[in-house]
């Protein structure tokens, strides 16, 4: 989950520079907007379909994501498709061939050439700390209610802090650490008040939060010179066939009864490729909206959405999955989301 969410390939360090980028491209029409003078009445000015078409990008981003989340947590608890990591493989295939298509076809991002053979190896690292990460995210959906999952998923911030430091030996201002504490203190009592908690569930959901707190790192590190960035969409186009070779065999090995179950599944469900596919093409837009809503806005807009985000999935699946939650655990949840919004606070302030 990227921040909220399993499948953003983005880190902090990705969103600002992809921020500064792109900001003369997304601020370029404020001037020309108060010019329509008497036209106003008929014609939208240039400011006000940008700021719709922002709108319709952060409503489709929240679909996505959202929608990704749920659709796996349905598959993988609620409709017999118990196979997480042939899954996530459907997910990462998705985004090969979409990626592909959308960078060299449609040309949503100049296409980014791997340079060298010491690029590739760090790209395939990369992934496969990606793969483990997703893998992970959905193995806790098997045993976790959506609403938990993202309480924990929530502590990325805390656990990307810790790698920060471990790699770098740079330390953060003491009230950007002080902010944590929030966030870790209301997964604890979300935690004790969780009616479902599953032991090996919130270990997988906190592997996968480190997994993905850990290739935030390690992309910042990895990446960092000059001739070696990569923006996300283009990391996610090497990234993806790299995660489906890793993620095929191990599927075969550790799922063996996977094509078998999903025949039988099909054959009883005449909607089962539809839904696969759906959800594998979801888990492309989410990246895809995640990318375009950082160039139209900037990385701070996207993290304050993505923090309301969260706790619009909560609300949601509560809905549509009846899975009970106790004040307890809404309190919890509630405490590590202002939690990670000081944190994001502080890091601008003190940066």
């Amino acid at each position: 989950m990227s921040t909220h969410g399993s499948y953003s390939m983005r880190s902090k360090a990705s969103f600002e520079n992809e921020a500064k980028a792109t900001g003369k491209e997304s601020g370029g029409g404020g001037g020309g907007g108060s010019g329509g003078g008497g036209k106003s009445g008929k014609t939208m000015s240039p400011n006000s379909k940008e700021n719709l078409f922002i709108v319709f990008l952060v409503t489709l981003w929240y679909s996505s994501n959202i929608g990704v989340i749920l659709l796996n947590k349905y598959l993988l608890s609620n409709y017999g498709f118990k196979f997480p990591i042939f899954l996530t493989m459907c997910h990462m295939s998705a985004c090969a061939v979409l990626s592909y298509i959308s960078i060299v076809f449609f040309k949503v991002v100049p296409q980014q050439m791997i340079k060298s053979r010491s690029q590739f190896i760090k790209i395939a690292t990369l992934s496969l700390v990606f793969c483990a990460s997703v893998v992970g995210g959905n193995i806790s959906l098997k045993y976790l209610a959506v609403s938990f999952n993202q309480a924990v998923g929530a502590t990325t911030p805390f656990f990307t802090a810790v790698f920060a430091y471990l790699a770098t030996l740079k330390r953060e201002a003491w009230v950007t650490y002080g902010a944590l504490i929030p966030v870790v203190a209301g997964v604890v009592i979300a935690s004790g008040g969780e009616p479902g908690f599953h032991l090996f569930g919130f270990i997988m959901c906190l592997s996968a939060t480190a997994a993905r707190a850990f290739k935030s790192v390690l992309q910042s590190i990895l990446l960092s010179s000059e001739g070696e960035k990569l923006n996300s969409m283009n990391l996610l186009l090497y990234m993806s066939p790299i995660a489906v070779l890793v993620l095929l065999p191990a599927a075969l090995i550790m799922e063996p009864n996977v094509v078998d179950v999903t025949l039988t599944l099909a054959k009883d469900h005449k909607s089962m490729w539809l839904l696969l596919f759906l959800n594998s093409v979801i888990a492309y837009a989410a990246n895809l909206t995640n990318f375009l809503v950082t160039k139209h806005t900037s990385a701070l807009t996207l993290q304050v959405l993505g923090n309301a985000k969260g706790a619009v999935a909560v609300v949601i699946s509560i809905l549509l999955f009846r899975n009970p939650v106790t004040v307890l655990g809404m309190g919890g949840y509630t405490i590590t989301v202002m939690g990670v919004a000081a944190y994001g606070e502080t890091k601008r302030r003190f940066r």
